[in-house]
């Protein structure tokens, strides 16, 4: 269903069955919620020091060979949202690539 790098790659897939409108029973499938794993299982490859202009593809791209990879910035940084990282000039972001 997803790419084997994606986030979502190892998450289950669940089915909800439905009745729509015109009385007919359908099967809904979904992905199950996906949670930030821990910070304390991360092995840290780098940290980064954020400077004007740069942003988390671009990071991924340098240090993980992949900028698809940015979602792996946000759960090394325990954030859901690449927003919540980027555009701040300063702010150390850390890089992790595997976990314990």
């Amino acid at each position: 269903m997803f790419d084997p790098t994606s986030r979502y790659a190892s998450l289950e897939v669940a089915t909800h069955h439905v009745t729509d409108a015109r009385g007919e029973r359908r099967e809904v499938r979904y992905v199950r919620r996906r949670f930030l794993p821990p910070l304390d299982e991360q092995v840290p490859l780098v940290e980064h020091l954020l400077t004007e202009g740069e942003r988390l593809d671009h990071l991924a791209a340098r240090y993980l060979n992949d900028p698809a990879q940015s979602w792996r910035l946000c759960d090394a940084n325990g954030v859901l949202h690449p927003d919540e990282l980027e555009e701040r000039v300063g702010r150390m972001v850390r890089v992790a690539t595997t976990f314990r």
